[in-house]
């Protein structure tokens, strides 16, 4: 039996969740999201939490629903955090003349190319600019604001020479030296 997947979800304050034909649906302060949960797994809301358990009916499903359970447990936790709380990334562009901007929903990137990079972000997503350099990535879903944050950073991944590019802001770049000049 799965130890993440017997831990009860705390339904937080202000949150609202409801649970109709396997599809979760939560509602809070920062949006909605809803979760249809594989075959195999069902909830129920029992006083102020969500309990997730497995259906026995044949071993197919069985092993199945065992595999997906823990799974399915922390997708409705992190839904649960996401509406009350949000989840943010936040992403470092380092690089002379680089900076970036936003207006309304798109992000505008200036970084080294021979054109601005124009990004539309997706409905749910916010990204506020600090000093120019640090894009600050929030939204309710965890896996699109991860999403974004790795989409932002594809545009210049952080090379090793000189560390230039756009970088998590936890992100450790191993710096490279370089070609020694006249060194015989």
């Amino acid at each position: 039996m799965s130890r993440v997947g017997k831990v009860p979800v705390k339904i937080l304050q202000g949150v609202k969740v409801d649970i109709k034909d396997s599809v979760v649906r939560v509602d809070g302060p920062k949006g909605k999201l809803s979760y249809t949960l594989p075959k195999g797994i069902m909830a129920k809301v029992e006083g102020g939490t969500v309990v997730l358990s497995r259906l026995t009916q044949n071993d197919k499903l069985t092993a199945l629903a065992s595999s997906l359970h823990g799974l399915t447990r922390t997708l409705v936790h992190n839904m649960v955090h996401g509406v009350h709380t949000g989840f943010t990334k936040e992403l470092d562009v380092t690089g002379v003349g680089y900076r970036v901007a936003t207006k309304g929903n798109v992000l505008t990137l200036n970084i080294g190319y021979s054109h601005p990079i124009d990004y539309t972000l997706p409905q749910g997503i916010t990204a506020k600019v600090e000093n120019n350099t640090r894009i600050v990535v929030n939204g309710a879903d965890k896996i699109l604001v991860g999403m974004v944050a790795a989409k932002i950073r594809s545009f210049k991944p952080p090379e090793p020479y000189q560390g230039k590019g756009i970088k998590y802001m936890d992100e450790k770049i191993i710096r490279k030296q370089g070609k020694a000049a006249g060194a015989k």
